[in-house]
C-alpha cells in the first residue's frame, strides 16, 4: 500500500492487518489445540478457531466494502505472538498435564488480547468515520473475544491452575 494519507485508509489497512493476524493465529490454535490435555480445554480451543473464522470473514466483508483489492497485509505483530506461542507450548513445552494447559491458556490469550485490541482499534476509526454498521459488527466481535477470553480465565482459574500447582 502507498502512504497512508487519511483515517479511511489507515482503516483498511488495520482491517487487512487483524485478516492476518486472525489466520495466523488460527494456524497456531491448529497446532496447540491438540496438546491440550484437559477437555474442555480442547473444546474452547476449537470454538474459538470457528469464532475467528467468523471474524475474519467480516474482516473480508468490510475490505471489500472500502477498498478495490481484498488481500491482507501481513501481520508481524501477530507473528511475534504466534511463533511464541508456538515456542512455549509446542517446541519447549512443559511435560504433558496441566501445566502444559496452563501455558496453552496463557499463550491463547495473549493472541486473544492482541485481537481485542486491534478489533477495538477499528471499531474506533469506524465510528470516528460514522461507519455505523461497521462498528456494530466489530463492537459485536470484541465482545464475542472478551467472552472467550473470560471463560478461558474461568477454566484457568477454576481447575488448570489449581491441578498445575
Amino acid at each position: 500500500m502507498s502512504q497512508i494519507s487519511s483515517l479511511q485508509e489507515l482503516y483498511v489497512d488495520e482491517l487487512k492487518d487483524l485478516w492476518s493476524a486472525n489466520d495466523q493465529m488460527v494456524r497456531a490454535l491448529t497446532k496447540i489445540a491438540p496438546q491440550a490435555t484437559n477437555p474442555k480445554l480442547q473444546t474452547m480451543l476449537q470454538n474459538s478457531q470457528t469464532g475467528i473464522a467468523k471474524h475474519t470473514e467480516l474482516l473480508k466483508s468490510l475490505i471489500e466494502m472500502h477498498d478495490d483489492e481484498v488481500n491482507k497485509e501481513h501481520c508481524k505483530g501477530m507473528e511475534g505472538l504466534a511463533t511464541e506461542a508456538i515456542k512455549h507450548t509446542i517446541e519447549e513445552a512443559p511435560e504433558s498435564g496441566p501445566v502444559l494447559d496452563a501455558a496453552i491458556i496463557a499463550q491463547y490469550q495473549r493472541m486473544t488480547h492482541y485481537g481485542i485490541t486491534g478489533f477495538g482499534t477499528v471499531s474506533a476509526f469506524a465510528k470516528a468515520l460514522q461507519h455505523d454498521d461497521d462498528r456494530i459488527k466489530l463492537q459485536a466481535a470484541v465482545k464475542e473475544m472478551y467472552q472467550s477470553d473470560e471463560l478461558m480465565t474461568e477454566l484457568a482459574e477454576s481447575a488448570v491452575n489449581q491441578q498445575a500447582a
